[in-house]
């Protein structure tokens, strides 16, 4: 048995081991982390077998699989729609080839628009991925991104900037000066340009970098941003049950031999208050459900509640949060800024 065959099986094995400790009904399976397409379609199957047989499934189940444009066959979509797949979400990151390129993505724009059009044959819930503030690509770059969702009538948008990671080829570029990255008025300019063109054609910005139609909100990132449990399955993979974090060991070999012991290896981290409470506020505000000061009363005490609303004054002076009742949003002027104003409110700054 090689290595793929026994990371499948212990797969399956976790999902038994895990459902001994959990009785919520599952509303999400999310296929991410890796490249998860490339996984065989027998195998997905067996998958979902093990958790249908040992655990509850939603009715309304959204069942999600990250996906590359170059993994997708037209033969491997309607594949995937035989299974309990139902929306795919799909990294397209840019149709500008020549970033495709500086970004070191394998996939062509035309391979990108082949995968939109196969999906949608089989699947009415798809995902696409953007990434912004991408050197020598601007507005009229972002903009072509922007009509071929149009287009498509794509249901749901995640956009993400461009991040320099340290010790990568482009961290070297940037210091050698061989690379200019945007500047931060650039990529400003470019997140307001995606939410304006968005928003226009009807999407609904229902977190900070997530767009959808109505009806087509991801439960998974929902799920993640409202602070509901969650179990990750596999090396490295990050679970939450209301008070603990924990992860997986990384390792694969140590993974499977541990879970074919019978053991789960994780580290766990158990949630202070504090950190319970800055959570809260960081998750909530990236939301169009925002932040209950009621909540935080009767969830954290008079302290936290006195701490958010005198924080927040001078950010409601600016207007960019918004209150409504005990309700808290970041104003459309402050969505931007939204990761700093929360962590202005936080009670003691996360590390």
């Amino acid at each position: 048995m090689g290595l793929y065959e026994k990371m499948i099986e212990a797969i399956k094995k976790e999902i038994i081991i895990r459902s001994k400790n959990y009785n919520d009904e599952i509303e999400t399976i999310y296929f991410g982390g890796g490249t998860p397409s490339l996984l065989k379609i027998e195998d997905i199957s067996d998958i979902f077998q093990s958790i249908e047989n040992n655990y509850i499934l939603s009715k309304n189940l959204e069942a999600t699989i990250e996906a590359n444009p170059d993994d997708l066959t037209k033969s491997k979509i309607k594949s995937l729609s035989g299974t309990k797949i139902n929306r795919i979400s799909l990294g397209i990151q840019t149709l500008n080839d020549d970033a495709l390129k500086f970004m070191k993505r394998v996939h062509s724009s035309k391979q990108s628009i082949e995968s939109i059009e196969n999906s949608l044959l089989f699947f009415k819930n798809l995902s696409v991925d953007l990434i912004y503030g991408i050197p020598n690509s601007g507005l009229q770059s972002l903009d072509k991104d922007l009509r071929l969702l149009q287009y498509y009538d794509i249901k749901h948008v995640s956009t993400y900037a461009l991040t320099v990671e340290s010790k990568t080829l482009l961290d070297y570029q940037i210091n050698k000066n061989l690379i200019t990255m945007p500047s931060d008025e650039e990529i400003h300019r470019q997140y307001m340009h995606i939410n304006s063109f968005l928003t226009t054609e009807g999407y609904i910005n229902y977190e900070m970098n997530s767009y959808a139609k109505n009806g087509f909100y991801s439960k998974n990132n929902s799920g993640y941003w409202l602070r509901k449990k969650y179990i990750g399955i596999g090396p490295s993979a990050h679970s939450y049950d209301g008070i603990s974090r924990s992860w997986n060991i990384s390792n694969n070999a140590k993974y499977i031999s541990d879970i074919n012991a019978g053991k789960l290896n994780l580290k766990r981290e158990v949630l202070s208050k504090v950190d319970m409470y800055n959570e809260y506020i960081m998750t909530g505000l990236r939301t169009m459900w925002g932040v209950s000061t009621n909540y935080i009363l009767k969830n954290y005490g008079e302290k936290f509640y006195e701490h958010f609303i005198n924080g927040s004054k001078k950010h409601l002076k600016s207007n960019n949060l918004s209150r409504d009742g005990d309700l808290y949003t970041v104003s459309r002027k402050g969505r931007f800024l939204t990761d700093g104003i929360a962590a202005e409110l936080f009670l003691i700054k996360l590390k």
